[in-house]
């Protein structure tokens, strides 16, 4: 019978002959977490390598995603579709076998990590989303969600400030389901850590509210005890501290950062698979090494055996059954187009005055009987995103519901929230100041990166924040927010731009939507039913010319009332012009270029005005053209003090249009 150690060898040598055959990458950490992995994958991850996807799975996650090879080699000899020749390619281009792990790559790899700490924040995500499923579907005698979430993490994953964001919560909620193995072998890119971080990391999880272990990360043993022990602890998350050694089994550079992010060297190579009794080729594998990992037989029986348990559990409750199929899909409910049609239409005929923030919660609580997927929250801002609604169930401390308060913790909500998306079977939102986006882009660019469904809810969106300052006047973050690839931004004008905002975020299913909105009342604006749907196009022509126009104003959210109010003065003096309301430049940017310009048609001067840096609006407007804008910090006053003093007045619109004519 093959040795565990030998079966953990089979990953220290691919991640060896990867590394150095590309001459990049990280062999250091999988050579020292491979016994943990072999112990965790072979003992006690439940998995189906023919079914990546099956819904009551286990999750892995290698937070630590420099160390890829760990988790490639996992993959690959547990017989996920992952061949040798993908392997061999490691950090080439279109290989599955990235730099770092990227979902919707190799089969098996549940969120792209790489940015430290993201990882162990999407695993409390991960492990949230199966608690709050489990209170929804679960009932006596079945339990069809009951799966666990493991997390490799390393040093650098604990200092980076999003760790103790999302762990303290995971103390706080009581995730038992949740698992972590810290991979403590005192080393970084900069040497051995002692210089810079010297935290007793135990000592701080047990603050937390986790249930903590230490173990000699190179001891199978005791892995698997410890394993066993952090499994029966079903009220508090847990911490396996791993003392190992990066690098094990290479003569000269194990314990050193020599290992950590560089290769070995085909000599040293050579030395330490000798070291290893490894006594084979580059990429080759034995055939009992195989035998040893193959996890397909028994993933297969696992997976058969939910099946059989859901399948009693359907026959019990068939309504229940066939609900959390749909949601596990990610399809949206039956009735989905008819409430939501009916929806914006009501919103539209009532007419009203509103702040986005306002009308935002309206459609939250419309929304809400149709989408019992949805899961709200926000970061300690809920009275002033407005993000909740009277049918939501308050996540309290270790009491599930379907809306969490998350502290003062921006980056953390929308870490977490990555982690419950691409769980599936829920819709999380979740809202903050949109100043503090800023603190939150990392996790709002890699749900953009992972394309999937995530919603962030920014308000008091610019400089009509008012009193208080510069400091929570985000003049430069919604243009900063549409510079992201796949992340649809939306500063909507009224109500009705509200409505179909969310109904557009809600039905896109490649990415994440930003909507961005207003603390001041924004007026209502009536539109035909044709106008109504083009809002869908992301721009539309909201006021016509009387005649043919000379200027078209292009205007977003709280601008597009000033932009109608100049066109009139325009009039006045003999000008003509056409406004367009662009709520979503994202969005307009993909329609076909006939409609673009049937909207902005070639050759007519344009002005935009948006109360935001000027430079984004240079591709619409061009250089002939001009923008209303502001390029510099906001001040401290009322919102409309703000307004006039920087140049949001119809006499400034004006002044620039016969500019530009």
């Amino acid at each position: 019978m093959t040795s565990r150690r030998e079966l953990a060898n089979a990953i220290r040598a691919l991640s060896m002959d990867a590394v150095q055959k590309a001459n990049s990458g990280h062999p250091g950490a999988p050579m020292g977490m491979a016994d943990i992995a072999e112990v965790l994958w072979n003992d006690h991850l439940r998995h189906n390598p023919s079914n990546p996807k099956w819904s009551d799975r286990d999750r892995f996650v290698l937070s630590n995603g420099h160390g890829s090879m760990l988790i490639y080699s996992l993959l690959h000899l547990s017989g996920y579709d992952l061949p040798m020749s993908e392997l061999a390619t490691f950090r080439q281009l279109h290989s599955k076998c990235a730099g770092h792990p990227e979902y919707g790559y190799a089969p098996g790899v549940e969120t792209t990590t790489g940015p430290l700490g993201q990882g162990i924040a999407n695993g409390v995500g991960f492990a949230m989303a199966e608690k709050l499923l489990a209170d929804q579907f679960n009932r006596p005698g079945h339990k069809i969600v009951d799966h666990h979430t493991y997390v490799f993490m390393g040093d650098g994953c604990l200092m980076e400030g999003i760790s103790h964001e999302a762990c303290s919560l995971a103390g706080t909620w009581g995730l038992g389901n949740l698992i972590a193995f810290w991979d403590d072998n005192g080393i970084s890119i900069d040497g051995h850590i002692e210089g810079w971080y010297t935290d007793d990391t135990a000592k701080r999880f047990e603050a937390y509210g986790w249930h903590v272990q230490s173990v000699d990360g190179h001891n199978p043993e005791e892995i698997n005890k410890a394993i066993a022990t952090a499994k029966a602890v079903t009220d508090m998350p847990s911490l396996i501290c791993c003392k190992t050694t990066i690098g094990f089994g290479s003569p000269n550079k194990a314990g050193t950062h020599e290992c950590h992010g560089a290769a070995l060297g085909e000599a040293e190579v050579n030395l330490t698979k000798a070291a290893l009794g490894w006594d084979h080729g580059p990429f080759e594998i034995p055939a009992d090494v195989y035998a040893g990992w193959d996890a397909k037989a028994k993933g297969a029986k696992a997976e058969e055996a939910w099946d059989a348990k859901f399948s009693a559990y359907a026959a019990e409750y068939p309504e229940l059954a066939e609900e959390f199929k749909r949601r596990m899909a990610g399809e949206l409910p039956a009735n989905w187009k008819t409430a939501t049609d009916a929806l914006i239409a009501e919103t539209n005929a009532k007419a009203e005055n509103l702040a986005s923030r306002q009308s935002s919660q309206k459609v939250i609580g419309g929304l809400a009987p149709t989408l019992p997927e949805f899961l709200g929250g926000s970061a300690d801002l809920t009275g002033s995103n407005l993000t909740s609604c009277s049918s939501f169930k308050h996540v309290s401390g270790k009491e599930p519901g379907n809306y969490i308060s998350y502290g003062v913790r921006e980056f953390g909500m929308y870490t977490i929230m990555n982690g419950m998306a691409l769980h599936g079977g829920l819709l999380p939102y979740g809202g903050t100041f949109h100043m503090f986006s800023d603190y939150a882009k990392s996790a709002l660019r890699m749900s953009a990166l992972m394309k999937i469904r995530t919603i962030a809810v920014l308000t008091h969106d610019s400089i009509g924040q008012g009193e208080d300052g510069p400091t929570h006047q985000p003049i430069e973050n919604t243009s900063a927010m549409r510079y992201i690839p796949n992340m649809d931004v939306w500063r909507p004008a009224d109500t009705t731009e509200t409505a179909v905002s969310w109904v557009m975020a809600v039905e896109r299913m490649t990415g994440p939507t930003s909507l961005v909105l207003s603390r001041q009342g924004l007026p209502f604006i009536a539109r035909t039913d044709d106008q109504i749907a083009a809002i869908r196009k992301g721009a539309y022509v909201i006021s016509e010319a009387a005649g043919k126009a000379q200027v078209i104003l292009i205007a977003t959210g709280s601008e597009v009332d000033l932009a109608i109010k100049s066109q009139a003065a325009l009039a006045e003096k003999g000008i003509q012009a056409r406004v367009v309301s662009m709520p979503s430049t994202n969005v307009f940017d993909r329609q076909d270029q006939a409609y673009k310009d049937s909207i902005l048609t070639p050759g007519v001067k344009r002005v935009a005005i948006e109360a935001g840096i000027t430079d984004f609006w240079r591709k619409y407007v061009g250089l002939d053209g001009a923008v209303v804008g502001i390029d510099t910090f906001g001040e401290s006053a009322p919102g409309g003090v703000l307004m006039k003093h920087f140049g949001f007045t119809v006499e400034n619109v004006v002044k620039n249009v016969e500019a530009v004519l």
